[in-house]
């Protein structure tokens, strides 16, 4: 993928890889941590539906989750505004395998 337009440098370019440079080992692993983060949350999210769905839970622990779910959300979203990071950015090329999220 050639790059025409001169004022964009390749580090402004989403890769949807982790930075290996040195200098900015820091942002990579930031990148990764948060990565993994958002993986973690989405299982939550996912084995909460099924719960929910399942009929395991009351309805007090159904709006108990439903509000933990909706401020880890939010905090998400504090981070990756906190970091410089996108919901892209955390959508790690897998190679063969494809996108992480």
């Amino acid at each position: 993928m050639e790059n025409n337009n001169p004022q964009v440098t390749q580090a402004q370019q989403p890769t949807g890889r982790i930075s290996l440079d040195p200098d900015k080992a820091e942002e990579g692993l930031t990148q990764l941590v948060m990565t993994v983060v958002e993986l973690l949350r989405e299982l939550v999210e996912r084995q909460a539906m099924r719960r929910v769905e399942g009929g395991d839970l009351t309805e007090e622990q159904v709006e108990q989750l439903g509000v933990a779910l909706m401020q880890l959300e939010e905090k998400m979203e504090e981070m990756k505004e906190i970091f410089g990071l996108t919901t892209e950015d955390l959508n790690i090329d897998l190679g063969p395998l494809g996108n992480l999220l």
